[in-house]
């Protein structure tokens, strides 16, 4: 159990720093920044728990349907981010309180860990 817990912590902080990295190197997003993270996102998730998973004791290796998995939630993250408002505009007001880039990649983490 803590060991899940330490790779649930490490995979939201080096996803958090690693992807606007990653992002910096592709040009001409527009629109599609926030699809692009959620896609880098779920990749860097599974990245990261695949290399725990030999380091640390008690997680399983991921398969690629935990990379689908992590890479659907991810996508329906950064969707609700994106329509949900339009269709609800009281619910903006509280939804741009955290960071638009949180969505994608708590969709990610869910997604990973969900189908593990």
């Amino acid at each position: 159990m803590l060991s899940r817990l330490v790779l649930l912590a490490l995979q939201l902080v080096i996803a958090w720093f690693a992807g606007p990295e990653i992002i910096r190197y592709i040009p001409g997003l527009g629109v599609l920044q926030l699809f692009v993270f959620a896609v880098v996102f779920a990749v860097v998730v599974w990245v990261v728990g695949l290399v725990l998973s030999q380091v640390l004791k008690g997680t399983g290796t991921p398969s690629s349907s935990t990379l689908v998995a992590s890479l659907i939630v991810a996508l329906i993250g950064a969707a609700l981010i994106t329509w949900l408002p339009g269709l609800v505009p009281d619910l903006a007001r509280s939804l741009r309180q955290i960071p638009t880039i949180a969505y994608p990649l708590i969709g990610a983490v869910l997604g990973y860990h969900m189908k593990r």
